[in-house]
Formats: structure tokens, sequence, C-alpha cells
């Protein structure tokens, strides 16, 4: 009878191998140590040469984004009051330097209901000066229709007017204020019909230093009589009228359009006089 044997493993049963342990050996990292050396090459040379990218300047300047901005829908733009258009002219001017227009021109401002009844007359006035002139009309009841190409395109956008009420200072204001925008305009004039010759009248306001401005004592209710003690103490007791015909050099034009003190005053009792039984009242608000 056989008998079953079980086989244990003994520590005498393993076998330990002898000799040497080898381990294994990075190589060494020459491909580190030659990126490196590129690098700061590279680097080193950009700083004694620098270079200017085409490609970055290309996306980055103005002219390469005019092809981004073409997709882009137009920016809305706005009328500005009078208020904003007197304050951004008044403005550029105090902060530009002052430059001597190498092209100086007489601004003609027309105050008109509509149509200009001597727009023939002006156009042979204005015929071979075309660089000397601008033109700039105020029509406040409708829109005129113009015979002299020199007109066209020339209105400017009005209000209603009354006589002998602050709307025609608001209206010379206004004309002021788009004629101050050409910094080519030297002198601004109000007028009816020319008298002289366009080179004579070029050359006398050009050749001036003085505004002229027409003012006079008138009594009765549409003069003397609309001023008021309200006004005191800016405005004093020797009232004098004036028409609304002038002709003032730029930096007078200018101050015209920076006041708002004496302007208020006026707008707020300087009202259209009458008289009742011998005795004149004023209507104000």
């Amino acid at each position: 009878m056989k008998t079953a044997q079980g086989w244990r493993l003994g520590i005498g049963d393993i076998q330990f191998m002898t000799g040497p342990r080898h381990q294994l050996q990075l190589k060494s990292p020459m491909w580190i140590i030659a990126l490196v050396s590129l690098v700061s090459v590279l680097l080193i040379g950009s700083y004694f040469y620098p270079r200017q990218s085409y490609a970055v300047y290309y996306i980055f300047s103005s002219s390469g984004c005019k092809s981004i901005s073409e997709w882009l829908p137009p920016t809305p733009s706005r009328v500005f009051t009078d208020e904003e258009i007197a304050a951004r002219v008044v403005s550029r001017e105090l902060l530009k330097i002052s430059i001597q227009s190498k092209n100086p021109k007489i601004a003609f401002m027309f105050l008109t209901p509509g149509s200009l009844p001597f727009e023939k007359l002006w156009d042979k006035f204005f015929h071979g000066h075309e660089d000397r002139f601008s033109i700039y009309i105020h029509a406040s009841s409708e829109k005129p229709r113009h015979v002299s190409r020199y007109f066209v395109d020339r209105d400017i956008r009005s209000k209603k007017v009354v006589w002998g009420t602050v709307s025609m200072v608001d209206a010379e204001r206004r004309l002021l204020a788009n004629a101050l925008q050409d910094p080519d305009n030297q002198h601004f004039t109000r007028s009816c019909v020319p008298l002289h010759k366009f080179d004579y009248v070029y050359n006398y306001l050009m050749d001036t230093n003085m505004s002229f401005i027409d003012s006079f004592e008138k009594p009765g209710p549409h003069g003397n009589a609309r001023y008021l003690e309200h006004m005191l103490p800016e405005v004093k007791k020797d009232f004098m009228k004036g028409a609304q015909w002038f002709s003032m050099k730029r930096q007078h034009a200018l101050i015209v359009m920076a006041d708002n003190l004496y302007c208020s005053i006026f707008k707020q009792y300087c009202k259209v006089a009458f008289c009742l039984n011998m005795v004149c009242y004023v209507t104000y608000s």
C-alpha cells in the first residue's frame, strides 16, 4: 500500500544567486543642455538685436484691424444739442495750441425765415473766391429754395424765431457755434446785401483787429423800456439796444459762445414791452 508523501519547500531548497548586482543607469541628458543653450542664445540675440514681428504688427495694428471693423455694425450717431455744440467748440478752442490758419476765411451767416431774396446778388459777390469764404443759413420757418450753388447744402439745424425776442439771439449763437467748428473761419459776419466787392470786404475784415457790433440808445417799448432793475448788478442802467447785424473776430465770437451769465439774464428779464394808456409794461416770466 502506497502512502502519500507531501513535499514542503524549505529554506534549504532555495538557491541564492551570488555575484555583483547591476543597476539601470540613465543616459546623460545632453538634449536638455542643448535646448537650454539654444534658448539662451535666442534670448540674448533678441535683446541686442530686436526685430519687429510683422505678423504680430499686422494683427494688432489699426490697419490690420480694419478688416475686422468692417464686420461690425456702424456706431449710431446722434444730433448734438445747441448747448453741446457750443461747449464742444469752446472747450476745443481753449485746449488746442494756437496755430495761424493757412487759409483764413470769412463766415457769412444768414438768418432768414425762408428763401433769401438777394441770393442771386450774393452769387455774383462770391464768384471766383470759393476758397476764402463759408456760408451758414438759419431758416426759421421753411426750407429755403436756393438758386445759387454756393448756398446748396449750407442750411444748419434751425428753430422758430420770433422778431424782438431772445429767440433771435439763440439763432445767432446757433450760427456762430456751427461756423466756429471750421478752424479756418477767422471772421464772422451777419449781413443783408453786399455793398462792395469781395476783395475789398475780405481785405478790410482780415486786416483789422476789431469787431463791429451795432449798439445805440433807443427810447420806447422796443428799446430802453426793456430794461429792468432785476438785471442789476451785472447789467447797468445805461442800457443800449443792438441790432442783429454784426461782424466779429474769432476770439470775440468765442467769448460770445462761452458766456452764460449775461445771456441767461437777458433771457429771463429782457422782454418786449408794450404801452397801455401811456404806461409802459414789460412782460416777463
